[in-house]
């Protein structure tokens, strides 16, 4: 049965962590507040969660899922080798509005669709978010919205568009951004943005010390 949890309420925050972890070790799915937008979650390591995730969101093996992560150091045995300009965005930007897509470990036994072996990785800005995957360990998650829709800003607008094929609905207020994170793909030769959202391409910049030119943003 579906259960939607205020955290704002020390009781029910308490409860919502505990059923949250439950449905996901259990296979199933949750949504979450993000510091960006509310994400849908599940088990990264459960290939038919994470199938259930892409079916809820109407959404192809050809828009693999990322993955957040509890803490800075998750990285390491996720990653196959971290690049230095990934150390320096982390340092720069995590927790908060930017995902990074490196090359995934081989040895990882997961499917988060048609990823070619890589792997888009970010930690959210929001102690909700952070206490339970720091219960679950890492998760694969979207935005909470069916595809093609608008992105949910509030619990509500999650709920509207998901219904019943959540289990667990953590409601942490309305989203501070209200914006989708900035995607910087370091798996090339040179670092680019595949989407610019709360973190701007001269942010970006600044930090690995080159040319905002350089990064190419892409227009969705």
């Amino acid at each position: 049965m579906t259960e939607v949890f205020d955290c704002s309420d020390p009781e029910q925050r308490a409860t919502g962590i505990a059923s949250a972890v439950s449905a996901v070790k259990g296979g199933r799915l949750v949504v979450m507040p993000t510091d960006t937008v509310y994400g849908i979650g599940a088990d990264a390591f459960d290939a038919d969660a994470v199938g259930a995730l892409l079916a809820a969101k109407g959404r192809g093996r050809d828009m693999p899922v990322g993955v957040l992560v509890g803490s800075w150091t998750t990285i390491d045995g996720l990653v196959y080798s971290v690049p230095r300009t990934a150390r320096e965005l982390i340092r720069a930007f995590w927790p908060g509005a930017l995902s990074l897509v490196v090359h995934q470990a081989p040895s990882l036994q997961w499917d988060l669709g048609d990823a070619n072996g890589s792997v888009m990785l970010r930690m959210p800005l929001h102690p909700v978010a952070i206490e339970l995957l720091r219960e679950v360990g890492p998760m694969a998650v979207s935005s909470a919205n069916v595809s093609g829709r608008p992105a949910a800003n509030t619990v509500t607008e999650a709920r509207d568009q998901l219904g019943d094929l959540v289990e667990t609905y953590l409601d942490g207020g309305p989203s501070e951004r209200q914006a989708a994170s900035t995607i910087v793909d370091l798996t090339g030769a040179h670092p680019r943005i595949l989407r610019e959202g709360p973190i701007s391409a001269a942010d970006v910049a600044r930090v690995l010390d080159v040319d905002a030119a350089t990064l190419i943003p892409v227009t969705e």
